[in-house]
């Protein structure tokens, strides 16, 4: 009982806050920009609805571009012209903007909400804050689904990341993002390649090389995809055997859909998705987009998005108010990627270092994907 008195006093004063926050010259339109599908429903449903219901009046425009974030924002820069207030994006994303200035530096303890008992923003989330522009909201993974009917009869489900090249054992179509990230990591993983030592070999001409060589051997196996809801309707259509996507389409396919899909969770690549707001915004927008963050990011918001979406919140103090699916009543703690059962074996992403070499891989990657 304490702990929810402190809980409603705390939200109380977040909401005051957010009053004090703001000034009386706030745009009264906002376009966030995000990804589509079941993770911006949960947002709607967690930031943005109860956002207006606190600001009458105010028309909230959704855009689903987060996938061109970085080449829509250099573009909207150059033409000196940006629409865009608050950008949904991954953290390494987050980065490349940030070192091009095309994202404004962000002050945890100014400009997000403490958590209930007073803790700093910037404890609060903690060794999230991987970057100075960078508002974390999610801990996500990409991992892969299988259906359950197609497994081999006498043969034990895959449980193993290899399992994604064992064509012979698990014959059938394998769906894989179009992009270099992750499917080079699991190619070394499966080549031989030591966990630790994965972003240093694909640091070199040989590593990338290495890593095309590997996914060769299933290529003619892969449907690629490029959106999120792509794999989720690939299984749920049996066009492919298994496929990667994030564990909150998964989830949703899963147990929303109640499809013969299954999960497997192993080297699931953590990642952290967030916020951004683009640098020289005007002041009115500017002071909309500030004040629907510190919203948005607080303690209690963010336990309210993983009610939608089995996305682990990036707060420390919102993990013990994650509670059951909002429809589905379920608990949704065991779905999440950080769950003890599920994160047995993970793989950490490394922002920094594609950062440093998307564009050279990507380039390398569609080429090969082209020949």
């Amino acid at each position: 009982m304490k702990f929810t008195t402190t809980l409603m006093a705390s939200t109380a004063l977040t909401v005051a806050a957010v009053a004090a926050h703001a000034d009386d010259h706030m745009a009264n339109s906002m376009t966030l920009v995000s990804w589509g599908g079941a993770y911006q429903k949960s947002q709607v449903n967690a930031y943005a609805t109860p956002y207006q219901e606190m600001n009458e009046g105010l028309e909230v425009v959704w855009d689903e571009s987060s996938n061109e974030a970085v080449a829509k924002l250099r573009a909207m820069d150059e033409a000196g012209n940006v629409t865009w207030d608050v950008v949904d994006v991954v953290a390494a994303d987050a980065l490349r903007l940030c070192d091009e200035g095309l994202a404004m530096e962000i002050d945890p303890d100014e400009h997000l909400a403490p958590a209930p008992d007073g803790t700093s923003a910037e404890d609060d989330f903690g060794d999230l804050l991987v970057g100075d522009c960078f508002i974390p909201q999610i801990v996500y993974s990409t991992t892969f689904g299988y259906r359950t009917d197609m497994v081999p009869e006498g043969v034990e489900p895959p449980s193993d990341i290899c399992s994604v090249f064992d064509t012979e054992t698990y014959p059938g179509k394998r769906s894989l993002e179009k992009r270099p990230i992750n499917n080079m990591e699991w190619a070394l993983l499966c080549d031989g390649v030591a966990k630790d030592e994965v972003y240093d070999v694909l640091a070199t001409e040989e590593g990338q090389q290495q890593a095309l060589d590997k996914l060769e051997t299933i290529k003619d196996d892969v449907i690629w995809w490029s959106a999120g809801a792509d794999t989720p309707q690939l299984l749920a259509d049996g066009e492919v055997f298994m496929g990667s996507t994030y564990n909150g389409r998964l989830f949703s396919v899963i147990e929303e859909q109640d499809q013969p899909v299954a999960m497997m969770w192993d080297a699931q690549v953590f990642d952290l998705d967030g916020w951004i707001i683009p640098e020289g915004l005007p002041e009115e927008r500017l002071a909309r987009a500030l004040d629907f963050i510190y919203f948005a990011t607080d303690t209690q918001r963010l336990a309210d998005q993983a009610k939608y979406i089995s996305y682990g919140p990036a707060r420390a103090s919102s993990a013990p108010l994650v509670g059951k699916h909002a429809d589905l009543g379920i608990d949704m703690a065991p779905h999440m990627p950080t769950d003890p059962e599920n994160a047995k074996n993970t793989f950490l992403y490394n922002y920094e270092f594609w950062a440093d070499y998307r564009d050279d891989i990507d380039a390398k990657f569609q080429a090969w994907l082209a020949q």
